[in-house]
């Protein structure tokens, strides 16, 4: 085991960045189409196609994940990596001489007032970070200052990604992969209570925003106990970063399953244990993007 959020298989997984620009894609794509299920709880979200992961909609699997930096001209990325899976031959078959159709959800975090130069006119870069990170799947899965989480803040702190994983007591694998860029202050030990400090906003939008991720399982999940885990998982952001979940937070997190056959899922006991490692996991890697694969 590497601890690292691609432990899990069938996962595979590219990041691209540009400093100059100071931002990043990061792409996740399974060898085969997976269960996934979302939780939203920021008060200012930007995603893409998370309306489609609703168990009570049509499409029971899905082909990829975008997570990017650039807020809502980073929504681009998911566009791209639609166009490269559907030239790649997956998604939904439509029939005879169609291009298959994949189903690509995506969040984007709020990079835009981090010093980059963001003068990009009528082109933003990050279908263009999106292709070259569709070129480096399989490249190094690794914690820090990678991919969507390049140009990120956390709080007073440099921001990034952090992937971690475990291994459950049925021997399944589980783990979470997260861009970190929180309005809030990360905390290696637990968050103080009673006063909150805030960040000072200079008169304008905070640019320290929303914490975005995934978590994954090769353990049978329905969409229903998917997206119950994604809510347990959630806790974990409680546990490292104060304040959470607020009017300038777009905090996601989705749950992939890779098992090939669902069926009935998973019981509740388990479902139990797959949503509190989930949250163990979300902490430790909030932690590791901020201070280093040592935590």
């Amino acid at each position: 085991m590497t601890d690292r959020f691609t432990d899990v298989p069938g996962l595979r997984i590219g990041h691209a960045s540009d400093s100059g620009i100071n931002t990043g894609v990061t792409l996740i794509v399974p060898s085969a189409p997976v269960v996934m299920a979302v939780d939203v709880r920021g008060g200012g979200p930007g995603t893409r196609e998370t309306d489609a992961l609703d168990p009570s909609t049509l499409v029971e699997r899905v082909h990829g994940l975008a997570l990017s930096g650039g807020s809502v001209f980073g929504l681009a990325a998911g566009d791209e990596l639609v166009v490269r899976l559907s030239a790649a031959g997956h998604g939904l078959d439509i029939g005879p001489g169609l291009p298959p159709l994949p189903v690509v959800p995506g969040a984007i975090l709020f990079d835009l007032t981090n010093g980059g130069d963001k003068a990009w006119g009528p082109v933003p870069p990050y279908r263009r970070l999106a292709a070259a990170a569709f070129a480096a799947l399989d490249g190094p899965d690794g914690s820090g200052r990678l991919g969507a989480g390049f140009g990120a803040r956390a709080g007073s702190r440099g921001g990034g990604i952090g992937s971690v994983s475990a291994i459950l007591s049925s021997g399944h694998r589980i783990g979470a992969l997260i861009a970190v860029n929180s309005f809030g202050e990360v905390y290696a030990g637990e968050p103080p209570t009673g006063e909150v400090a805030f960040p000072k906003l200079g008169g304008g939008l905070p640019g320290r925003n929303t914490t975005i991720g995934a978590i994954a399982t090769d353990a049978p999940l329905t969409r229903a106990q998917a997206r119950r885990v994604a809510m347990m998982a959630q806790d974990g952001l409680a546990r490292c970063i104060r304040p959470i979940h607020g009017p300038f937070d777009g905090d996601c997190l989705f749950m992939l399953s890779t098992a090939a056959e669902t069926g009935t899922g998973s019981m509740p006991l388990a479902i139990t244990e797959i949503g509190t490692i989930a949250a163990d996991l979300v902490m430790r890697a909030v932690r590791r993007a901020v201070f280093g694969p040592g935590c």
